[in-house]
Formats: C-alpha cells, sequence, structure tokens
C-alpha cells in the first residue's frame, strides 16, 4: 500500500526534513507516526498527499511511484486517498451533507449514487440526523466526524489523518479511533502523523 525507499527531503537553505528514511505499511494496517515538532511527521504527509516531491528516494502508494506522477494526473492520484485534517476544512456557507458530496461532487458521481453514499458516510460517522445542519451549529467532536465522513465517501484504500484527535476530549478521541480501527478492518489503511498516540 505504501512503500518509502531511501526518502530523502532537504527544503531551501538545507534544512533536512527526512534522510534516508524506508518502510512500509500493508493494506488494512493502522498506522501512527509520534515524534518532536520538527521531527518531519508534516513532511511525510505532504509526500504522500503530492504537496510535496522527495528530494531523493521513492514514494509508492498502492504500486504508484509518486515522483513519476505528473501534475495533471494529481488530483486523480489524490481521490484514492481520504484526508482527515486536524482543522476539518469544512465550508461553513454549505450544510454537512454538501461538505461530505464535495468529494464525488469534483469526481463526476451521478447525483443519486453520491446521495446514496453520503447518507451511508454520514450514518457511520452517526451525523445522519445532522445533514441539513450548517458546520457551525456542530460541535468540534461532530465537525471532525464530519470530515472523517468526508474522507471515506469516496471508499479510498488509504486514509491520511493529520493529528485527528489532537482538538478533542478523550471520550471523543476513542470515539474516533474506534472508526478508524473500524476502516483498517475491511482493509483502508490508515495513516496518522500525531505528536502523542495513546
Amino acid at each position: 500500500m505504501i512503500r518509502f525507499e531511501q526518502v530523502a527531503k532537504r527544503y531551501p537553505g538545507g534544512h533536512d526534513a527526512l534522510i534516508d528514511l524506508s518502510f512500509t505499511v500493508a493494506a488494512g494496517e493502522m498506522v501512527f507516526v509520534t515524534g518532536h515538532s520538527g521531527a518531519g511527521k508534516s513532511t511525510l504527509l505532504k509526500l504522500l498527499s503530492l504537496v510535496e516531491r522527495p528530494t531523493r528516494g521513492s514514494v509508492h502508494v498502492d504500486d504508484v511511484d509518486l515522483a513519476r506522477v505528473r501534475r495533471r494526473r494529481v488530483p486523480q492520484v489524490r481521490r484514492g486517498i481520504g484526508m482527515v485534517f486536524q482543522d476539518h476544512r469544512l465550508l461553513m456557507d454549505r450544510s454537512v451533507f454538501d461538505n461530505v458530496a464535495l468529494p464525488l461532487v469534483i469526481a463526476g458521481a451521478p447525483r443519486a449514487e453520491a446521495a446514496k453514499r453520503v447518507r451511508a458516510a454520514l450514518d457511520k460517522v452517526g451525523l445522519l440526523a445532522r445533514e441539513k445542519a450548517a458546520p457551525t451549529l456542530l460541535s468540534a467532536g461532530e465537525q471532525q466526524r464530519v470530515g472523517i465522513a468526508r474522507a471515506i465517501v469516496g471508499k479510498p484504500p488509504l486514509i491520511i489523518a493529520d493529528e485527528p484527535t489532537g482538538n478533542l476530549d478523550p471520550q471523543l478521541s476513542v470515539g474516533i479511533m474506534q472508526l478508524f480501527a473500524e476502516f483498517a478492518q475491511v482493509g483502508t489503511a490508515c495513516w496518522s502523523p500525531a505528536t502523542t498516540c495513546t
């Protein structure tokens, strides 16, 4: 599913974020990356989502060498990755339903199929009853679950979660991590750069 082979990333000015990093993550595996600020966790996320390219080495996701992906194919590759952001990144002027539907709208999914998948994703995270609500009316935990529903609605083989429980209380954190564990059980690889892991 994910393979890093002697990956290095050097930023302008000579800062080395990663040096000769090699590892693999199998389908259905759930991985946490921990480390201090500046250890390279965000760089890993950016390499996986094609925001950055490695200075040296190769990054493969689902047998695709990301270094060889041309700019015009980046959106297509990203459709196979569900992203969950710590700050949710919801569109506050759209309903919960519309926020979750966004990846399907961009992909050109038929309206009826998209509606079915959006409602299934919202049901999975326990928010089907809030589909018409504005994100501003939701708690932080509910907003995070909307972000998770948006990440899974396209049924991606890989979910990347950037500190998905960083702003949540312990009880909500446990619920979110149980959701990720369920995704891993059906073969979705879950990747979470995290400052701490409990």
